[in-house]
């Protein structure tokens, strides 16, 4: 049981050492994560449908 409160403190101590983002911080994170997901996924649209094209002359 002792081992089992020892690690929960240390969790506590660690948790208290995080620096956390601001709102306006986490904003701008949030933005860009969603905006390189859109641009990838765009990017393997256009790869998979060119890769459709070409199967469809080859076929």
């Amino acid at each position: 049981m002792k081992k089992i409160k020892n690690f929960f403190g240390g969790v506590r101590q660690e948790i208290k050492a995080v620096t956390w983002p601001t709102g306006k911080e986490l904003r701008k994170y949030t933005l860009t994560v969603f905006v390189v997901c859109l641009l990838f996924a765009l990017f393997f649209a256009v790869v998979d449908f060119g890769i459709d094209a070409i199967l469809d002359l080859i076929l």
